[in-house]
């Protein structure tokens, strides 16, 4: 596995009484796709959550290429050069897509408001570039025909490239992706889970995935790690992580597992007296 570039080390996160995470400890390998799994409730999100600063950890460290982000503040590790998508759809519905993925731009622009304004000299070229970088990212997720779309104008599957185009539009290292195939159609999923290895092989951005659609995640992960109840209860390639009995049975739930061995056996008796 190559080097960390993502770390959690004995994270623990509580809210009241609640407990999201339980020591969790994960090692993101760079220029990977790695993915996080598990039930609903397992603490996937608030993993993303915390590495992206939106949650301060109760207990633990995150270290990002050796440094450690475990109190900095979200638009901090942003510059960092980590971004992230979202489970529920957060771009600016009025705004057009162009507007949507320049505001992806905002931790890295120097300009005050009035030399923006004046729009002349060091503001003139950062737009410049801005835009440049911006125009790269519609170009890459095919989405020049609605560069100039109100956003919430368009059909839903639309909608996730585009919060996906503001995530790249900050240069990423590293991406944070919270089911980014979450509500779409079959066609739909194939063409993110092909930008996905775009962005990974492309640009050389590590990826990190949360995703319910085990067929997308064992197909484009490198590592899969599974939470269940906040709680690491396996990790490894798809295949390791396929053959762990513990991930089985958080799956498919005891009783589950019970119904699926009484058929087994029942197969079994009726082959022997055939």
């Amino acid at each position: 596995m190559r080097p960390a570039q993502l770390e959690a080390a004995d994270v623990h996160l509580r809210f009241g009484g609640v407990v999201a995470l339980a020591g969790v400890s994960l090692a993101i390998p760079a220029g990977r796709i790695f993915a996080i799994i598990g039930p609903n409730g397992a603490g996937k999100t608030s993993l993303l959550n915390a590495f992206s600063g939106l949650y301060p950890v109760t207990r633990g460290r995150l270290l990002f290429e050796g440094r450690d982000i475990t109190r900095l503040r979200p638009h901090r590790i942003a510059r960092l050069g980590i971004a992230r998508t979202f489970q529920n759809i957060e771009l600016f519905k009025g705004m057009s897509v162009l507007d949507n993925l320049m505001l992806g731009r905002h931790v890295h622009m120097k300009s005050g408001l009035l030399a923006s304004g004046l729009y002349w000299g060091a503001a003139q070229r950062e737009e410049v570039l801005n835009r440049e970088i911006v125009e790269d990212v519609i170009d890459f997720l095919e989405i020049e025909a609605i560069r100039k779309r109100v956003v919430g104008t368009l059909a839903y599957g639309l909608q996730k490239r585009v919060e996906l185009g503001r995530a790249l539009a900050l240069q990423p290292r590293l991406l944070l992706l919270d089911e980014p195939m979450a509500g779409m159609n079959i066609e739909e999923k194939e063409d993110m889970a092909r930008f996905i290895l775009d962005i990974n092989e492309e640009r050389n951005v590590t990826v990190v995935l949360i995703e319910h659609d085990m067929g997308v995640v064992m197909d484009i992960s490198d590592y899969v790690a599974v939470l269940n109840f906040g709680k690491l209860i396996g990790e490894g390639t798809p295949d390791e992580v396929r053959r762990n009995p513990d991930v089985i049975h958080a799956y498919l739930g005891q009783e589950t597992e019970t119904i699926r061995q009484a058929a087994a056996e029942a197969e079994a008796a009726a082959q022997a007296v055939s």
